[in-house]
């Protein structure tokens, strides 16, 4: 390559990354903790992880948003309290606290909303708000642990500060990725391939939905703007935030997803009707945009989104506070579980 070459490359290569500068941000760094805030989250850890939650004492948040699987359970939709299927397929739990709203039609303002929801459902953990502070009440371990995460507090062990503390812990798990690097100005974290997947993600229109720091998570849009997904990739019955709203307008509208981790985190859609990520990728760009892109504009598009993949921080599996005599046991058939 020549001299004018190399320029022109050293243009384009500053010019793709001032792009994405402006339309992608870095994620924040990790909070330090006070005493309070550590036992808090430590707290939370040790109830994300902790079966007994549910009514049968067998499903874990982490069950559906498991932590070692990029924080979801590769399943289309979850399966739940007597292997009920669940609606939806179960979005990541990683990064989540940056969300707009949390769920896929953002029903649940924050991760503190929406950490009573699945504990409650009939289709998940079946249990209820009483049941489970019975069921904490009844081990010593807890009780220590919640004076201590909650202090002043005269009965701290609530099924409030059960949601509290497991937002707290998930606040905690954010996974910077190489795209970080890169928009903090380091040329190098990406690869050529990578940098020219973020290229056509850009001028394909991909980030006026996913952007910001999450690369989505922050709005709602229509699933379909230029044309209806398949009624396998978008089920008919879903009709998303108007399943709540009941407003004409609000039909098939969905939370963008988070990109972040998304290679790791198939299948895709609400439907998770979709194994294949190009696949996604290219069903996006013509309902969405309506684009069609080649079998190697896909890959490359795929390529880019495998730099989102981020590093987890060190979660240590707890080993979880004894239960006793008084803690009630496992409701296992449906119809009698807690609720």
């Amino acid at each position: 390559m020549g001299l004018m070459g190399c320029l022109l490359a050293a243009g384009l290569q500053a010019g793709t990354m001032q792009d994405a500068q402006s339309q992608f941000k870095a994620l924040p760094g990790a909070a330090k903790l006070g005493k309070t805030e550590k036992a808090l989250a430590e707290l939370g850890r040790d109830l994300f992880f902790d079966p007994r939650l549910s009514a049968s004492q067998l499903i874990s948040c982490n069950s559906c948003h498991n932590l070692a699987l990029g924080g979801g359970d590769l399943q289309k939709t979850s399966i739940g309290h007597g292997w009920q299927k669940g609606p939806r397929n179960a979005p990541t739990v990683l990064n989540s606290s940056l969300h707009v709203a949390q769920f896929w039609d953002g029903r649940a303002p924050n991760l503190e909303a929406q950490a009573k929801g699945p504990v409650q459902a009939g289709v998940e953990m079946a249990n209820t708000p009483q049941r489970v502070e019975e069921t904490l009440t009844s081990m010593p371990g807890y009780q220590k642990a919640f004076k201590e995460a909650f202090p002043g507090q005269p009965q701290p062990v609530t099924f409030d500060n059960m949601a509290k503390a497991i937002a707290a812990f998930e606040a905690t798990l954010l996974t910077p990725s190489s795209l970080d690097q890169y928009l903090a100005g380091k040329e190098k974290a990406l690869n050529a391939a990578e940098k020219k997947g973020l290229e056509l993600f850009m001028a394909t229109g991909c980030a006026s939905c996913h952007n910001g720091v999450n690369l989505g998570g922050n709005s709602f849009q229509k699933f379909g703007v230029v044309k209806a997904p398949s009624e396998a990739v978008r089920p008919k019955a879903d009709l998303g935030r108007a399943n709540q709203s009941k407003a004409k307008d609000d039909e098939y509208i969905f939370r963008v997803p988070t990109l972040r981790n998304i290679a790791v985190t198939g299948p895709y859609f609400h439907s998770g009707a979709v194994a294949s990520l190009e696949e996604a990728v290219g069903i996006m760009a013509e309902v969405q945009l309506g684009k069609t892109l080649t079998t190697d504009e896909k890959k490359s598009i795929a390529i880019f989104l495998g730099s989102l993949t981020g590093k987890l921080p060190k979660v240590t599996y707890p080993l979880l506070p004894e239960a006793t005599a008084t803690t009630p046991a496992p409701l296992t058939e449906v119809g009698k579980a807690g609720h």
